[in-house]
Parts: structure tokens; C-alpha cells; sequence
């Protein structure tokens, strides 16, 4: 499995806009290909990390295009471009 992890700030007084936004694409972001897991952390000053867990960095990569439109639905909120970094995964433990 293969972990990208996406660092983004959203504009003061997005958060709650950005949240609602981000439900409204749940199933095309869990609807791109290889996908595991989809996690979304976020401070309550907008700063945050997106962890999408796929089946492989080949699929990760293959899905770039779609999870930058993805990102583009956010352009009003963000303050500026997310930084993503691509990781193996070498735990995945449920509870």
C-alpha cells in the first residue's frame, strides 16, 4: 500500500465551507481508483493533512490528475496549493 499525505491551510473562516464541500465530492474521492483509506485532519485555524491510503504508488500516481481537480474545488478556501508527499505504508493496524 502506498500513503499520500498532503499538507494544506485553508482561509480563516473557510473551515466549516471547505468541510461541507469536501461531503459533497465523498464519492469521488472515494471513488478514484486503488482507493483504501481517506482520512482528513484539520486545526480549528484551517491548517490540516489529507491521508489517502491507495493499493499501490503506481495508482497514486495514475490518480494525480483526478485528485488535483479534486483539490481545484477548494481554490475559493485554500490559501495556497496543498504539498503533497507519497510514502510506503509499513503498518496498517485497525483497532
Amino acid at each position: 500500500m502506498f500513503a499520500r499525505v498532503t499538507q494544506f491551510k485553508m482561509k480563516p473562516g473557510s473551515r466549516d465551507a471547505a468541510t461541507a464541500l469536501m461531503n459533497t465530492l465523498k464519492g469521488q474521492i472515494m471513488g478514484l481508483p486503488g482507493m483504501v483509506h481517506f482520512i482528513n485532519v484539520m486545526n480549528e485555524d484551517g491548517s490540516g493533512y489529507v491521508i489517502s491510503v491507495v493499493d499501490s504508488e503506481e495508482t497514486s500516481n495514475a490518480n494525480a490528475e483526478k485528485v488535483q481537480a479534486l483539490w481545484a474545488n477548494f481554490a475559493e478556501q485554500l490559501e495556497g496549493p496543498p504539498s503533497p508527499q507519497g510514502f510506503d505504508v509499513i503498518a496498517n493496524w485497525p483497532a
